[in-house]
């Protein structure tokens, strides 16, 4: 069969290496390229269109935008391309079939168009489809949630489950994650995640530390006047901001909140 493909990149070097690369899979047919997001949807838009290769960050309208514009009908298979490990996030949570991170190899599209073939061959099209769209109908406040880290690990890519977090340190423009199993080292700064978190599990307690609340025993008074938050393994961290905040949402069972 026929795969109907468009590609949508804003970067001209980007489309023409991955127009190379399509070229020398067979089955594959390229209906067109798009630079920016508005010409994505005009042509996925008007055309049938089999396979979606969609950058994930454009100007104006992102990848995600695109999504959202397009008729039900009319939202093909996606598979995100993106330069960022934390869009591979975003990608997983609309369903995507699939995301390649820059650069990646012919091998590595082999794969993700291997997995569209198999996909538009089965019974499931349907089914990931419906999927798809009932999250962009009703895309949360804020964007997708978060709910794994991305993190680069030399040749791999690790992704943290939040619930595994224990809290987050910042380390110039990097941040350090403490989780169950060891500490993971994110290229991102602790101000970008903070926005990336959501505010119901996590609490930015200083200028250099973001906590998870379910790990939180009790937040104490410290003996030089400060306040220090007991997390249940029994590790204490200086809380210099966020108090009132902290006294609010974790009145829970289980925690005690002395201050």
């Amino acid at each position: 069969m026929s795969i109907r493909t468009v590609v949508v990149d804003d970067e001209a070097l980007a489309r023409s290496r991955l127009r190379k690369f399509l070229l020398q899979e067979p089955g594959v047919e390229i209906i067109g390229e798009c630079a920016n997001g508005p010409e994505a949807i005009a042509l996925v838009g008007s055309q049938a269109t089999d396979l979606l290769f969609l950058d994930v960050q454009m100007p104006e309208v992102s990848g995600f935008d695109v999504l959202t514009a397009l008729p039900p009908e009319r939202v093909p298979l996606v598979i995100f391309v993106t330069a960022h490990d934390q869009h591979a996030i975003s990608a997983f949570e609309v369903r995507a079939l699939d995301y390649l991170l820059k650069p990646f190899t012919q091998a590595r599209l082999q794969e993700a168009v291997r997995r569209a073939r198999r996909q538009l061959e089965s019974q499931a099209t349907a089914e990931a489809h419906a999927k798809l769209m009932d999250l962009l109908k009703a895309p949360p406040s804020g964007g997708v949630p978060l709910s794994r880290i991305a993190v680069k690990n030399g040749p791999q890519t690790l992704f943290v489950r939040l619930e595994d977090l224990d809290f987050i340190e910042a380390a110039a423009n990097y941040s350090v994650l403490h989780a169950r199993g060891g500490n993971h080292v994110l290229r991102e700064t602790l101000t970008s995640l903070e926005n990336r978190l959501p505010p119901s599990r996590f609490l930015r307690i200083s200028r250099s530390t973001i906590v998870s609340l379910d790990r939180v025993k009790a937040i104490q008074a410290g003996p030089k006047g400060e306040h220090l938050v007991l997390l249940q393994d029994g590790r204490q961290l200086v809380m210099t901001r966020g108090i009132q905040e902290a006294q609010k949402r974790l009145q829970y069972p289980g925690v005690a909140t002395i201050i």
